[in-house]
């Protein structure tokens, strides 16, 4: 594992989204922009149950993840990692709070959608300076 420091940690979150690629059963990639969060360390990416990125981690939990402060985007974070988790338990209250955090409204649940929480564990860091 790759700790991140404080300074790159810092840009997870509102306004900056993160960008997750995954790879495809055929091997292309496949790019997500999404919400972002960390907690001890780890990356956190919330999501729906079905999708695409899902899928795919489920199969091959190696990821990227890419993030740049929208008010200095240079230098951004890219960072390497392994899915480590994939969960229900929380994910719901995660989803609320970062929507909270970005849009400054509550999170509006979908009928019959499962949210999963995505724990990353970063390995390797790129392209900061």
């Amino acid at each position: 594992m790759t700790l991140l420091t404080p300074e790159q940690l810092a840009i997870f979150g509102p306004p900056n989204l993160a960008y997750l690629a995954t790879v495809s059963a055929d091997g292309s990639p496949h790019l997500s922009p999404l919400w972002a969060d960390t907690r001890d360390g780890m990356i956190l990416l919330n999501t729906a149950d079905g999708r695409t990125k899902v899928d795919n981690v489920r199969r091959d939990p190696r990821v990227a993840v890419s993030i740049h402060d929208q008010a200095h985007p240079h230098p951004p974070v890219a960072v390497l990692g392994t899915v480590i988790e994939i969960t229900s338990e929380g994910a719901l209250e995660h989803i609320d709070q970062l929507s909270r955090r970005y849009s400054g409204e509550p999170w509006t649940p979908h009928e019959g959608q499962t949210r999963l929480l995505l724990v990353i564990r970063p390995d390797r860091v790129l392209g900061w300076t």
